[in-house]
């Protein structure tokens, strides 16, 4: 039964969806992330563990996450009902059956989805870690699926928007096979927090930019 692991901060109008959306014999483990409304309690009313991490950030919901976690094979993806978890069970298939290590959904966004400054950065981004690392990916998308002991011994360092890139430039220097996936992205519930806003895209874009600027140093 595969750990779906979703970092939420203020995602009261979106988790009951998807929470009912969640693939039979998946476990959804919400990390609230400070929020002031009642993401916690409706996570909680409809079955999934909430674990809390009061330290803000991506990076410090997704490591608290997968300390909680103790299936096989663990997902993550965002809490604001831009991704379908209906798409989890197609990325965890690769890894159950050994033929990727890790798995990302390369999001294919509907019309008004993704702000342009934020499709741009993304753009830049991919093309820079495939020049990079060699994988082939179009998209560092936070839906995503891997072993859960692995993505453990990677030891991810980034606490903040860093962390999804983190885990790719670390799998790609550990030799992981990476695959991506498209699945289907829709304009979130509520405002988004990093690239819904100029400023959280630029915060994001920095943190990505010391983490690869760090790899090629070393």
């Amino acid at each position: 039964m595969p750990d779906v692991i979703l970092p939420a901060l203020n995602e009261a109008a979106a988790i009951e969806w998807v929470l009912r959306r969640m693939p039979p014999g998946f476990r959804a483990i919400v990390v609230d992330n400070g929020s002031t409304d009642s993401t916690a309690a409706i996570a909680a009313a409809h079955g999934a563990t909430v674990v809390s991490e009061p330290i803000r950030g991506f990076g410090s919901a997704c490591a608290a996450g997968l300390a909680a976690a103790t299936a096989d094979v663990v997902c993550f993806m965002d809490c604001d009902a831009s991704l379908d978890p209906a798409a989890l069970p197609l990325l965890v298939g690769y890894v159950e059956r050994n033929e990727f290590d890790l798995v990302l959904g390369s999001r294919v966004a509907r019309r008004g989805a993704w702000p342009i400054h934020a499709r741009i950065a993304n753009k830049a981004l991919a093309a820079n870690v495939r020049r990079r690392t060699g994988l082939d990916v179009r998209d560092l998308g936070p839906m995503r699926a891997a072993k859960r002991i692995g993505l453990m011994q990677l030891g991810i360092q980034d606490r903040r928007s860093g962390w999804p890139l983190e885990m790719v430039l670390r799998a790609a220097s550990n030799g992981w096979k990476v695959k991506d996936v498209p699945v289907e992205y829709s304009e979130r519930a509520g405002r988004s927090k990093v690239t819904g806003t100029l400023r959280g895209t630029i915060q994001a874009v920095g943190d990505m930019s010391r983490l690869l600027r760090e790899s090629s140093a070393t």
